[in-house]
């Protein structure tokens, strides 16, 4: 193989090589952007439990009250 021969195999193997690390990139992009929107998601899930969460305590300590407060009245 001459040296014309042997530059244009390594710029084919070279080319081939760039095509797929720009295709792996893409692809971690993509997964990258689904992962942020998948942890957006979740926290926005995690935020509407601790609201939810929050909501039942103040039920359960006001029907604790009510229930305290007919032990005294009785």
């Amino acid at each position: 193989m001459n040296s014309l021969q042997q530059t244009t195999a390594d710029l084919d193997r070279l080319e081939k090589r760039l095509h797929e690390i720009t295709d792996r990139i893409r692809r971690l992009e993509e997964e990258n952007r689904s992962l942020h929107a998948r942890q957006e998601s979740l926290v926005a899930e995690r935020a509407s439990l601790v609201q939810r969460n929050e909501e039942a305590r103040s039920r359960v300590e006001a029907m604790i009250e009510r229930l305290k407060a007919l032990e005294n009245a009785g």
